[in-house]
Parts: C-alpha cells; sequence; structure tokens
C-alpha cells in the first residue's frame, strides 16, 4: 500500500545503526503502512536496535530491530521490523580462514540468495496447516551479492519444548517436504550445491584433521567421553565418500536446511510454528531435516543427549506420518537409512566440540562434551542399524 510521511518535530530518527541497510523516513512509513494494511501513516518515531543473537552466521551480516511509533489518525501505536542483512559468504569474515589455495573454489560452494529468493515467493501460500513465514516488507537485492530483508516481527511461545513439541514440529516437517505444491519451490535456488561441496570442504579442511589431532585427543574430557568412540568414529570417517555417494543417491525433498528449534518459533497459544532462516532451503535427502531438529538443542547446550534415541524414534515416525498424509509415504527402512547418513555427515563426524576446549569452566565444558559424545554415540549407532 501507497503511504505518505508527514514531517514534524516530533519525528527522532535514531537508526544509524542501519547504516546503508536503512530507508528514508518516507519508505519507512510506507513499510508501517503495508505492514497495517492501512492507505497511510504519519511517522511518528523511529530506533534501531541490535538483536541479542550471539550465533555467528557466514551468510548473516547483521539482524536489527526497528521498532517506533506511527500514526493513522487515531493515536500512535507501536511497530516493530526484524532487519535481516544477508550477504554472499566471501564478505563473512569467517571466509578469512578459507586457505588460499582453495578460496576461489570454496567462495562457489555456499548458496547465499535462498532466503532472498524464498522471501521473494508464495512459499506462505504453500505451507501446510500448521506453519507459517514471516511476511517480507522490502527486499533490497543488490549488485555485490548482499541483500537487506525487512521482515514483520513476530510473536512466540519460548517456553522449554516437551516431547509433544517435537513430534509436532517433527510432522509438521514431514508434511511440508511432502506437500507437492512446496516442492515446486525446493530448488528455487538455481547455485548448486552438492555433498563434496561439504565433505571437500568443511570436513577435510577443519573436521577431519582436528580429529587426527593428537592433542585434542589428550584433552581429559574428550579422552574420557569420545575416546571410547574413537575408533568407530575414525572407520565412519574412512568411509566418508560411500556415505556421500549414498546421501547424493537418496531421494530428495524441499527441506528447510537448519531446522533446529530456534528456527521453528512456537505459535502463542497454538499448536504450530513460524519458519525463519531460510538459508541453506533447497531439496536434500527425506529427513535431512530431522537431524538439526534433534541435535540442534545439543549443539547449543540447552539439553542433554540422555533421550536422544527415544525422542528420534517419535519423530521419525512423525515426520513418516506427515509425509503420508501429503501422499508421499517413504518406505520406512529408506526414511531411517536417509536420517543416518545425513546425521551421520553433518552432527556424527563434527561431534566434537573443539572450539569449546578451552573455556574456563572445566566442568561445563566436560559436560557438554559429554552431551556430544552421547550425539555421537546415537549417530554411529543408528548408522550401523541401518546398514
Amino acid at each position: 500500500m501507497k503511504a505518505t510521511f508527514t514531517p514534524g518535530g516530533s519525528v527522532r530518527p535514531r537508526r544509524e545503526l542501519l547504516g546503508d541497510a536503512d530507508v528514508t523516513d518516507s519508505e519507512l512509513a510506507s513499510l508501517v503502512a503495508d505492514l497495517w494494511g492501512v492507505p497511510e501513516v504519519s511517522l511518528v518515531d523511529s530506533a534501531a536496535e541490535a538483536v541479542d543473537y550471539d550465533l555467528e552466521s557466514m551468510l548473516t551480516g547483521s539482524r536489527t530491530w526497528v521498532r517506533g511509533h506511527a500514526d493513522t489518525g487515531h493515536g500512535a501505536r507501536p511497530f516493530t521490523f526484524f532487519v535481516k542483512a544477508v550477504r554472499h559468504w566471501r564478505h563473512s569474515p569467517m571466509f578469512a580462514f578459507v586457505p588460499p589455495e582453495v578460496a576461489e573454489w570454496a567462495s562457489t560452494t555456499v548458496p547465499w540468495r535462498s532466503e532472498v529468493l524464498v522471501y521473494g515467493s508464495d512459499l506462505a501460500e504453500r505451507l501446510p496447516d500448521g506453519l507459517t513465514m514471516p511476511r517480507a516488507l522490502r527486499i533490497d537485492d543488490r549488485p555485490d551479492d548482499t541483500a537487506v530483508l525487512w521482515l514483520e516481527s513476530v510473536e512466540s511461545d519460548a517456553t522449554p519444548w516437551t516431547d509433544e513439541t517435537y513430534t509436532r514440529a517433527a510432522h509438521l516437517l514431514g508434511r511440508m517436504s511432502g506437500s507437492p505444491r512446496v516442492d515446486e519451490l525446493a530448488a528455487l535456488d538455481p547455485q548448486p550445491w552438492l555433498i563434496h561441496f561439504f565433505v571437500d570442504g568443511r570436513l577435510a579442511h577443519t573436521v577431519f584433521p582436528l580429529f587426527a589431532d593428537e592433542g585434542v585427543w589428550q584433552h581429559p574430557a574428550v579422552a574420557e567421553h569420545f575416546g571410547p568412540l574413537r575408533e568407530e568414529l575414525a572407520a565412519a570417517i574412512n568411509g566418508v565418500d560411500r556415505l556421500a555417494q549414498e546421501f547424493a543417491a537418496l531421494p530428495h525433498r524441499a527441506s528447510h536446511g537448519d531446522a533446529c528449534p530456534n528456527n521453528l518459533l512456537r505459535h502463542p497459544g497454538a499448536d504450530g510454528f513460524t519458519l525463519i532462516d531460510y538459508g541453506f532451503w533447497r531439496p536434500q535427502p527425506v529427513g535431512f531435516d530431522l537431524s538439526q531438529l534433534l541435535v540442534g538443542e545439543i549443539q547449543m547446550r540447552r539439553c542433554g543427549a540422555e533421550d536422544l534415541p527415544e525422542r528420534a524414534e517419535a519423530c521419525l515416525t512423525a515426520y513418516a506420518d506427515g509425509l503420508a498424509a501429503e501422499g508421499a509415504a517413504v518406505d520406512p527402512a529408506v526414511l531411517r537409512r536417509s536420517h543416518a547418513v545425513c546425521l551421520m555427515l553433518f552432527n556424527g563426524m563434527p561431534s566434537i566440540p573443539v572450539e569449546a576446549l578451552g573455556e574456563d569452566d572445566q566442568d561445563a565444558v566436560a559436560h557438554y562434551v559429554a552431551q556430544r559424545a552421547g550425539l555421537a554415540r546415537y549417530a554411529l549407532d543408528v548408522l550401523a542399524a541401518t546398514a
């Protein structure tokens, strides 16, 4: 909707934090009018504030709240936008650690425009009942391989997840993956991504060298909790090329790509979720999204791995039911094997939390290492059970 900005002495724009991601006051007024579904508003005030989110991402430049007040003629009321800057990963500080001899190749291995394309699509109208996504009010797609997304702010239920929350999420992810209408947008991003990009990139250059580093194995917590798993993990790593080939040959369907609880915001007072963070949206082996759903909170140190096998079993069943509800039933053996292969490649092999070993609180480190070892134990067991 078109809107106007009415200048006045009461307007106090304080959005310097946005830098070149900012818009003019009149453009912001238009965004607010579009958000509220009204012809026009008068902007009263606005301010930008960094989002309290300490997870570094190679594809995200910044996350910013833009809050303020606007008046439709019936008194001022508050508005909020979530402004996310996304980028090609060569713009990320992480890219500086890529060995120069592979930098050119590495720059082509991480698609970055998926989120831009998803928010610019009609995916919201195709998602199964129970899943929603934020509305994009503005997508500023720039020629330097960066983009700025102005998204509506969504409310969420922040109470801890229960087993029922996990199974409901798994069911809806299965429905999303099985939906024929969603599948039409699965390959929305034309930039290719192949499993060998991950194997030859992250695993070969960061994970495997650290696994072979005897200094890592001398850490007391690693020796205690991963020592008994070392031989089995080494065998899995030695078979990584075979697993990658198997990954590529599995049936692929639409996948969120990073369906951890952080990216599934529960609807307050309702049985559903708002999906966010579509940076790795693309076709993946069926069941791919179960991995991060199950282990994301373990990786974030928010829960343990003790009940992982039981929770995984319930989520596999719920996910399969979701596929079947969309007419896309998959042989249970294929689904379980796909889950096992995906989990081992993306979570089992990179399970030793080397980045945490030097932290001051070594008791906390030991606890965390034990939970990550529990994750690895489950990954090894499910891989063996489905072989």
